[in-house]
């Protein structure tokens, strides 16, 4: 008698999204993108620590950010979702390419900070037009089944980027320090003519001439859904309260013993800008190998926590290891809710509507991170950079406990993989959309 057996279940392939050309290219010409943004950010808050000595100045690298953030992110989304997106990213990228440029002869010749200033705004405008139109572009490269893998290793190429380009900015710093805005230059550049060359597959597009009704639909379509709510608000938080990287050229150079170290500020400044980014990259290739996450919910809060604590611990050393160990560990944390968050917004949002609600995570994101620059700065200008820094840890600990108790959906929420999209247009009826079934919950 012949035994019936159960068809075997496929096995993970951890490199799905790789496979895809199209996803492949747009990904190395992004982390050499992000290689030159991440060395432009580190110089820009050398410079002007440097040529200032105050920290508040320091933290208002953050708030000129911030404003572009705040006041351009929406109405990006919404021509996101009503342009074609790679002519809005291609746009983007030149306008950064042309202030890095004017960042580059503005060091060089010790020009005024606050024109650096108005061209870092203007540099973060740009920015911001293409970022929803970038973020909503991943579903075009990848079919759906591999697109939390897609994310992961968006996620892990990103975080080495992260790592060697503050390492590689402390030595352009050390050698050239407008050299490492000709680097954030020639990056745009590159990730333009790979952009233009890519076959992007056809998306839906909303309809035009309605912007501020559409975008409120963005954002109610994020009010409404209180499991996406949670997790893109619990992540702003913790930024705006954890923005101890702010404070790192005043960590280097002020606070951290680097006696038998063997390094010079500069360079110390760079090993510890690409820790975060060096944790974060080996917890997404963890992340990439195994197997979808079964309980988002509590890992995204445990994540958030143990950012927390990690920031506490960093900003009370004076050991160089010891600060350098807990900013890895910041990475970290930081990139487990990194793969939560953006894998529901993106599997979540209908198409035609990615663009807007990419643009109301950025704003909830975006500007938190650069507003926490700038609180980290005042901080410290009315007390000192480590009050600043151990007091947004705690309170990034204070926040996971409340959200823990005002969100009970994204506490119990279970796999990634359990999420459906939800239909347009009826944003009114979609507070459950992208919750799992009972019986989904039950198996994780």
């Amino acid at each position: 008698m012949s035994e019936t057996r159960e068809p075997a279940k496929p096995l993970h392939d951890p490199y799905a999204a790789f496979r895809i050309p199209a996803y492949r290219r747009y990904t190395f010409a992004q982390m050499l993108l992000q290689v030159g943004t991440a060395g432009q950010g580190l110089a820009i808050g050398w410079e002007i620590y440097q040529r200032t000595n105050d920290a508040l100045l320091l933290g208002l690298v953050g708030l000129v950010q911030a404003v572009p953030m705040l006041l351009f992110t929406l109405p990006a989304g919404y021509l996101a979702d009503v342009f074609d997106r790679r002519k809005l990213i291609l746009l983007s990228m030149l306008g950064a390419c042309l202030t890095s440029l004017g960042l580059a002869a503005f060091s060089y010749w010790q020009g005024s900070i606050w024109m650096m200033y108005l061209l870092l705004f203007l540099d973060s405008a740009s920015l911001r037009l293409g970022w929803p139109a970038r973020a909503a572009l991943l579903p075009a490269l990848v079919p759906r089944n591999v697109f939390e893998n897609a994310v992961k290793w968006r996620t892990s190429m990103g975080q080495i980027s992260g790592m060697i380009g503050p390492v590689v900015g402390g030595f352009v710093l050390a050698w050239w320090l407008p050299g490492a805005y000709l680097v954030a230059a020639a990056s745009a550049v590159l990730f333009m003519f790979v952009l233009a060359s890519l076959p992007i597959a056809a998306t839906t597009r909303a309809p035009r001439g309605r912007m501020l009704t559409q975008l409120g639909e963005g954002v109610l379509f994020v009010w409404r859904n209180k499991l996406l709510l949670g997790a893109i608000s619990l992540d702003m938080f913790a930024v705006l309260l954890g923005g101890a990287v702010y404070l790192l050229p005043v960590y280097a150079r002020d606070i951290i013993d680097l006696g038998g170290v063997g390094l010079s500020p500069e360079e110390s400044l760079g090993w510890l800008r690409a820790a975060p980014a060096a944790g974060a990259l080996i917890m997404a290739l963890t992340l990439a190998h195994r197997p979808p996450i079964r309980r988002a919910g509590r890992t995204l809060l445990l994540a958030v926590a143990g950012f927390g604590i990690a920031t506490v611990i960093f900003g009370l050393s004076r050991n160089f290891w010891l600060s350098l160990g807990m900013l890895f560990l910041t990475g970290v944390f930081d990139n487990i809710s990194v793969v939560i968050r953006h894998t529901l917004v993106q599997v979540i949002t209908p198409d035609e509507m990615r663009g807007r609600v990419s643009a109301v995570n950025a704003v909830f994101i975006g500007s938190s991170n650069e507003l926490g620059g700038f609180e980290s700065g005042l901080v410290a200008r009315w007390f000192d950079a480590v009050t600043s820094v151990v007091s947004g840890g705690i309170g990034t600990l204070v926040i996971v406990l409340a959200w823990a108790g005002l969100f009970p959906r994204l506490r119990r929420f279970g796999a990634l993989t359990e999420v459906e999209p939800a239909t347009p247009p009826a944003v009114a009826t979609i507070e459950d959309a992208g919750q799992p079934t009972a019986e989904a919950e039950n198996r994780s």
